[in-house]
């Protein structure tokens, strides 16, 4: 232990007053009371005994309430005011149980004193709540109550097309992507895919609906159709051109799914053409310029399906399912294998992760963790391989058939040790011993690198509007690139990991893995951002005037596309006047335990004495076990297993299954999860009746003993969701002696900041699928104050309730043995209580700070001799510790006065309605104490409030007017709506912004082409896919953005998209087939304003016309085109 921490412990200790406090005229005298058989009886005329040891502890027929009341004059005590000023309140609280407490004087003034003024509880209601004692300092800083309200004031008001669900609801079902049509958003998930129609989405949740049942997290879910079980879904795109959605899946296959097909309700669909695309998952897809489906794999495996056999396949009927798929897996272009010579690649063998089609420029990105290879989407040739810092790649890299292993080497030297080493006492050679084993462990994980994650991944990307590439790593990096790969600027707005991207004229919306959306402009400007989610967002899509945001457990959003728009204040303004229509209250109990078990092992009847006979009105179990296994053996063990991730021992287990018997787990409750931290164990059980309303289960752990890293001391916490609100549990075991407050108060403080969540290891794998790989755990950025207002602070300060439990370890000051002993026996707890040094590190604002307790009525809990009942097991041996309450409960609600009503903007409000010592325990030197608190909690009906959203919408005249303003798209004119080309021909089509305001965006596609038949009157136009251009035709640049009163000049030219080998002086051999003959197709040039959510259409006909004269081609010069290919500006669009 440092001296000089001693040295200021005991300067602590030294400044508090020593002098007792004056006695009051009454009685210190009370006797024990008990209750019998649910009936209270006072023995007033027992005699008073000051032998401690011959006081017995009532037997097991009373354990139910058998508490110890430490009336003592308590009530008239002057310094025992301050309980009863921060008494709790709760009026108009959901529950019958509504007490005003503004009254508390009278009514404990009421409750039937005796003669000698003493607290009187035989009189007290059962569900009586009772006095409080809050500690200063609260408030400020770390220790505010977070802020809460009917709609959060630091986000634009939101759709909540599937309110977040709970993560123990979603197993099997997570959803993993999303995306988006004209109508309808789609969304792929581990056993399928589902679907919404936009036309439903302020509809009442799927539980609301008559006769149709709601699976488990969905039932205030927008209404929505399901298909049959799949694989789990991986990757997923809309073809406009085809009217399918395509998914990418977790078998390696590719199905299609038919936008327009009838969904109906109860009922599943099914999917249409599929194939067997890669033998491992299809991590990624994309349809290329000329409508081919790339596909990419494990092991840097990139297919190509040619739109060709595609069509094939799509027109042979379901009975010719199986021929369709075997054609379209027959024409597979293995990518990898083309740039493979003599088993040399020339790509990265890592995880394709993402394709990218370029429509500008007719271009491919595939995209790795570090590195990227970009191809021509015509010629389907390779291009270019380069890294994340833009440096070409010209080493080849080839999968390893095993994985290097690299070993640290550790040198373990067993030195003899001189008799001064010895000197040093059992304790420091175990401290050394501990430690030197623990940092050795995280020395050789490290060395490693198997736990060192690279913090500069490519996890996102995206092609803006204007063409530029955009692409977001996992240290938050955000990198722009022009179309040849080549890197322009890199910026940063956020430390967390970029998880995805989506942009819609002159906005691009950036998802982080702290649940941030960003809104930046085409340079990079900030312009707004705000927390979205919870969790990680890994989705955004554009539909229906929305960005929808997709998090990790499957809370899907919808932002409108303008925000931050006038509107967001007014939708804020008109929800929170409506919040009476969707707020709920609900009222539960909660049953909090704690015990220093010293290493021991309890029986039933003791587990029963403690927990099993105060749940029959408990909705949920929380116990915080301290000691359950000590030693320095176990203990450098833990610390080396929760270096590599790993928690929990068989002794931890022991007790939760014991505890489990106790409380009839399986029948009356469920076990939701657990920490452990080497001697540290919390655990929670739910009420199987309330389990569908508690979940998201997060645990974190901080070791506050040797060197800050072993668990002998420290804190293991929970965090799970109780209707919606977050509640934190949190079991302590702070640092030991009389003298050492300081080193408590220092454990207190250093848990509060530091406690970090994580998810538990129960769901950790199934929330994680398909998710990028720096989201795998919720993340919080400590430094962003500019975009997330309540960032940096600790986790546990954005709870809405609080709860420290644990062995504290504060003692009584000031005080001999015999003195305690003989306040115990008069059962003296006010002058005890004075002497208590928790209470007075509260009062002083030093530790739990605004944090509340009941006031104590139970002999100190620390410490008797194992084995030995009744108040004569105080320790008796040569120490003679003195007698403490070491073992305590304390909370915070959402309350920033005493006087606070339970509403959503108080969500959680609790009160403390039994604290107690169960005395007649004796298998620790620690008595168990229990808590039962009484909450009122106050949620929102998200189904009620999404209709409540839409009827905003539709009826206020501000709000529809601003959104009509958004349908404005500036005027355009396009040259020509004919084009007629001869081979080779170039026909420059410039379209010009009439506007002298707003910028226009413009994207050019094909709607279809037609073979010109001298016997076909009306052509046939048939689109490709993703309404893609055959590769007769180069448009060039097919998308960008025009300035004010510019105009973009668009090179339209036919390009012969024969191979070289396939011509014969040059002369093509197929000249005999379709190719040959003349085509039509139809360019459609769509453009939008800068925040349109409506666009126009311009429609031009392009009209190539065969001519055999003019047919021969020069190699040299095709050749030279393609060399050439992307070589010119970084923006696309040529504004002149």
């Amino acid at each position: 232990m440092d001296e000089r921490l001693k040295d200021s412990d005991r300067a602590a200790v030294a400044g508090i007053a020593h002098s007792p406090p004056h006695r009051k005229a009454y009685s210190y005298s009370q006797q024990l009371r008990t209750n019998t058989g649910g009936h209270q009886k006072r023995y007033n005329n027992h005699p008073r005994n000051h032998s401690l040891d011959e006081i017995d502890i009532l037997g097991p027929s009373h354990r139910r309430n058998a508490y110890y009341d430490g009336g003592g004059g308590g009530v008239n005590s002057s310094d025992d005011e301050e309980f009863y000023r921060y008494a709790s309140s709760r009026d108009g609280g959901a529950s019958d149980r509504v007490v005003d407490y503004r009254h508390l004087g009278q009514i404990v003034e009421g409750m039937g004193m005796g003669d000698d003024g003493a607290f009187d509880e035989s009189q007290q209601a059962p569900d009586q709540p009772l006095p409080e004692f809050m500690a200063n300092g609260g408030g400020v800083g770390v220790f505010k109550v977070p802020h809460r309200a009917a709609v959060h004031p630091n986000r634009p008001p939101c759709l909540e097309l599937r309110p977040h669900p709970l993560r123990e609801t979603q197993a099997g079902k997570f959803l993993k992507t999303i995306a988006t049509t004209e109508t309808q958003l789609w969304a792929g998930q581990e056993s399928g895919v589902r679907v919404w129609k936009y036309s439903d989405a302020y509809e009442a949740g799927i539980g609301m609906i008559s006769g149709r049942k709601a699976p488990r997290g969905d039932e205030d879910a927008a209404p929505y159709f399901e298909s049959a079980n799949t694989s789990p879904t991986i990757s997923m795109m809309v073809d406009q051109g085809t009217k399918l959605v395509w998914t990418g899946h977790k078998d390696g296959k590719i199905r299609s799914w038919k936008m327009d097909q009838n969904f109906s309700d109860g009922t599943t669909f099914k999917e249409g053409f599929s194939w067997q695309a890669h033998r491992g998952p299809v991590l990624s897809m994309a349809i290329s310029f000329y409508g081919d489906i790339w596909s990419g794999s494990e092991g840097g495996i990139i297919r190509l399906w040619p739109w060709e056999s595609i069509e094939k396949s799509l027109s042979l009927s379901p009975e010719e399912r199986r021929m369709s798929a075997l054609l379209v897996e027959r024409s597979v272009v293995d990518l990898r294998a083309q740039v493979t010579v003599n088993g040399v690649c020339n790509i990265s063998s890592s995880d394709v992760k993402y394709l990218l089609s370029d429509h500008v420029r007719a271009k491919i990105w595939a995209v790795g963790s570090q590195s990227f290879s970009l191809w021509n989407a015509r010629t389907r040739e390779l291009i270019k391989v380069f890294n994340i810092e833009g440096q070409i790649e010209n080493r080849v890299e080839m999968p390893s058939s095993q994985e290097q292993v690299v070993e640290d080497e550790m040198n373990v030297k067993f030195v003899s040790k001189s008799k001064k080493d010895k000197s040093q006492g059992f304790l420091q050679r175990s401290r050394n011993a501990i430690m030197g084993a623990a940092d050795a462990v995280r020395r050789v994980a490290k060395g490693a690198g198997a736990f060192v994650e690279d913090t500069k991944k490519t996890e996102a990307i995206l092609i803006a509007t204007d063409g530029i590439i955009w692409t977001g790593c996992s240290n938050g990096l955000l990198i722009q690139w022009d179309g040849n790969g080549n890197r322009l600027l890199d910026l940063a707005h956020h430390p967390s990991s970029v998880q995805c991207f989506c942009t819609h004229g002159s906005r691009i919306w950036v998802g982080y893995s702290s649940g941030l959306i960003q809104v930046l402009d085409l340079e990079g400007n900030l312009i707004a951002g705000w927390v979205a989610h919870n969790e990680p967002v890994i989705r955004l899509v554009i539909g229906n005037g929305y960005v929808f945001s997709l998090a990790t457990h499957g809370g899907i959003r919808g932002w409108n596309i303008s925000s931050p728009a006038p509107i967001d204040n007014i939708l804020r303004t008109e929800l929170s006047e409506r919040k009476d229509l969707y707020t709920r209250q609900e009222n539960i109990r909660i049953l909090i335990g704690t015990w220093n078990v010293g290493q021991g092992r309890a029986t039933h009847n003791a587990l029963m004495s403690w927990l099993g006979s105060a749940v029959s009105d408990v909705d949920i179990v929380v116990v915080g076990l301290q000691e359950v296994e000590m030693g320095a053996g176990f203990l450098a063990m833990s610390a080396a297993k929760e270096t590599v991730g790993l928690e929990g021992s068989s002794v931890g287990q022991w007790w939760q299954d014991h505890i489990g018997k106790a409380l009839d787990e399986g029948s009356a409750f469920e076990r939701v999860g657990s920490r452990q931290l080497a001697a540290l164990l919390i655990a929670i059980w739910v009420r199987k009746n309330l389990r569908t309303h508690v979940g998201d289960l997060d645990v974190g752990a901080v070791a506050c003993g040797l060197g800050r890293a072993i668990g002998n001391k420290g804190g293991v916490s929970l965090r799970l969701r109780v209707f919606d609100r977050i509640m934190c549990f949190t079991n302590c075991h702070l640092a030991a002696h009389l003298e050492a407050v300081n080193r408590r108060n220092a454990d207190f403080d250093h848990i509060f900041r530091t406690m970090s969540f994580t998810r538990s290891s129960n769901f950790f794998n199934n929330a994680t699928v398909g998710v990028n790989s720096s989201s795998n755990q919720p993340t919080r950025d400590k430094n962003s104050s500019t975009d997330k207002p309540d960032e940096g602070r600790p986790d546990l300060a954005e709870a809405d309730m609080v709860v420290f439990t644990g062995d504290f370890n504060y003692r009584l000051f000031g005080i001999t043995y015999d003195e305690a002993r003989d306040l115990v026996s008069q059962r003296s707890f006010d002058w005890l209580r004075e002497k208590d040094q928790l209470r007075n590190e509260m009062k002083a604002g030093k530790v739990f700070q605004g944090m509340r307790e009941a006031l104590i009525r139970f002999p100190p809990t620390y410490k008797f001799e194992k084995g030995k009942p009744g108040l004569g097991g105080y320790d008796s041996g040569e120490k003679k510790r003195i007698p403490a309450w070491c073992d305590r409960v304390l909370y915070r609600d959402n309350r920033t006065a005493p006087t606070k009503e339970c509403s959503l903007e108080c969500p959680v409000i609790a009160s403390i309605v039994q604290y107690e010592a169960c005395m007649d325990v004796t298998e620790s030197d620690h008595k168990p104490v229990r808590c039962k608190l009484n909450l009122d909690i106050a949620h929102v009906d998200k189904s009620v409030r999404r209709q409540e959203f839409g009827t905003i919408l539709q009826t206020n005249e501000t709000i529809r007017s601003n959104l009509e303003v958004l349908r404005f798209v500036p005027e355009t004119n396009v040259s020509t709506n004919k084009i007629s080309l001869q081979n080779q021909d170039t026909f420059n089509l410039k379209i010009t912004n009439k506007s002298g305001e707003e910028t226009v965006f413009y994207h050019i596609l094909c709607e279809g082409q037609s073979t010109i038949k001298e016997e076909e009157e009306t052509p046939d136009y048939r689109p490709r896919g993703s309404l893609g251009f055959p590769r007769w035709l180069e448009v060039t640049p097919a998308a960008g953005m025009i300035k004010p009163d510019q105009v973009a000049d668009i090179s339209v030219h036919h390009e012969e998209f024969h191979k070289l080998e396939e011509f014969v002086e040059g002369i093509p051999q197929s000249w005999w087939s379709e190719d040959t003959r003349d085509k039509e197709l139809i360019l459609l040039v769509i453009v939008r304003g800068s925040c349109s959510t409506d666009l126009k259409t311009h429609r031009v006909n392009v009209r190539h016309c065969f001519s055999g004269n003019s047919l021969r081609i020069d190699s040299s010069t095709n050749a030279s085109r393609r060399s050439q290919e992307g070589s010119t500006h970084n923006r696309p669009s040529t504004i002149r």
